[in-house]
């Protein structure tokens, strides 16, 4: 064999490799795109590929204020009986939009008191099921006071677990929430504590009918298996779909609950979701995380993540009830400033006549104003539901973190900034 024929071998071979890599490409390609079609087909959505910016704009074509809906369906999704699904369908009967997997409905609720009269309360609770033209589902779970002390229960969640049944009728506004998750190929870490899977569920039944075979790992953590929302459900995806990758941690498993048990497609762990678990398990591939749970869990994960070396345009996160978890890059860019934007502030409340000076460390301009008796109507104070939105008058403000819900020009939501400048506002 010459040189030139052996030249030319290679070169096919070369030349094959390429081609039935790109053939496995356009394969994989064409079964997400196929899978899209399905659903675009569903809600009768254009068919062409749009980018993640129309796709948002899709979602975001709702309807203003209030809308009337009723319980389709009221299900419990765990052995213990403190997380009930509530099947949503809309009083009209018209098609529901689409929305973005990991956002929230925000419910207007008039909660009957011990006095005969009403409470008017704002909540909000994440959509945990995958899009769905005639109804929508959350999954909520009961909030028990802790034993022996004064504090009280969950008045929302324990009102719908108790009140609220099939054929109630709830006043709800459009989905909304910037905690969603992309709609391209790159693999995925969906990470869950407690109740705060919820809007990952919407992400995995998602993803799997519109992205086949994109790798998703979802970390679920709980006390014990008692606390396993839709376990049978999960399961059986798992079992299903070789691309999902299901794993449970147990903080405080029961006796009978033996470590790095695995039960058919999912697997057991004692301890808390951890980087150092992380780092075992997952393959080493450009993720993006998606993080939802309490707090304590936010404060440990987030941080920990930056430290591994993830982009922290990779980490997406949102924590159930109020908090603050500072990214790497904003805590950096806090600490560049110069000495003395952290002086107290005057702040002024025009509709109250009240003027007081908020200091470093007196918390958001909700929590201040409530230190000083002034009633401010709020909801989730954490950015979400918007129902302390304040006209600013004068003045400028700087949010703690990044709100959800997308305040009107000339605005703030109180419950998530604080003063930059002396600033008067319509409270």
């Amino acid at each position: 064999m010459t040189s030139l024929y052996l030249l030319l071998w290679i070169a096919g071979a070369i030349l094959f490799q390429i081609s039935l890599y790109m053939g496995v490409g356009f394969w994989r390609h064409w079964q997400a795109y196929q899978a899209l079609r399905r659903v675009a087909k569903e809600f009768d959505l254009p068919i062409d590929p749009v980018p993640m910016q129309q796709n948002q704009a899709l979602a975001v074509v709702a309807w203003a204020g209030l809308r009337t809906f009723y319980v389709q369906c009221k299900e419990f999704e765990d052995t213990a009986g403190h997380v009930c699904s509530f099947y949503l369908a809309p009083e009209d009967g018209a098609p529901l939009p689409p929305f973005l997997p990991g956002q929230f409905l925000t419910f207007r609720l008039e909660i009957p008191s011990a006095h005969g009269d009403t409470q008017a309360l704002i909540r909000c609770y994440s959509l945990s099921d995958a899009p769905q033209k005639s109804c929508y589902r959350v999954s909520i779970k009961r909030v028990l006071a802790p034993a022996g002390s004064a504090i009280l229960p969950g008045i929302s969640s324990n009102y719908f677990h108790d009140q609220v049944n099939v054929g109630s009728v709830l006043q709800v506004r459009a989905p909304s929430g910037h905690f969603y998750i992309d709609c391209g190929d790159a693999p995925v870490v969906l990470i869950g504590g407690g109740i705060g899977i919820t809007p990952l569920l919407s992400m995995v039944y998602w993803s799997l009918a519109a992205q086949a075979g994109r790798s998703i790992w979802l970390f679920y953590g709980v006390r014990n298996r008692s606390e396993l929302v839709m376990q049978a459900h999960l399961e059986a995806l798992a079992a299903q779909h070789a691309n999902l990758h299901l794993h449970v941690c147990l903080s405080d498993p029961q006796p009978v609950e033996q470590n790095g048990e695995s039960s058919g497609p999912v697997h057991y762990h004692h301890g808390r979701v951890d980087v150092a678990l992380l780092r075992r398990l997952l393959p080493l591939k450009p993720y993006h995380y998606y993080i939802c749970g309490p707090t304590p869990m936010l404060t440990s994960l987030v941080p920990a993540l930056a430290d591994w070396g993830v982009p922290d345009e990779r980490i997406h996160f949102e924590a159930f009830g109020p908090a603050s978890i500072q990214r790497r890059t904003t805590a950096e860019h806090a600490a560049s400033l110069p000495h003395g934007t952290g002086d107290a502030v005057m702040v002024s409340f025009a509709k109250t006549k009240q003027q007081w000076t908020w200091h470093p460390g007196e918390g958001s301009l909700l929590d201040f104003a409530e230190s000083h008796g002034i009633s401010v109507a709020s909801g989730c104070r954490a950015g979400g539901c918007g129902s302390c939105q304040t006209t600013i008058f004068s003045g400028e403000v700087a949010y703690t973190q990044s709100p959800d819900f997308d305040p009107e020009p000339g605005s703030c939501l109180l419950c998530v900034c604080t003063p930059k400048t002396a600033v008067t506002l319509d409270a």
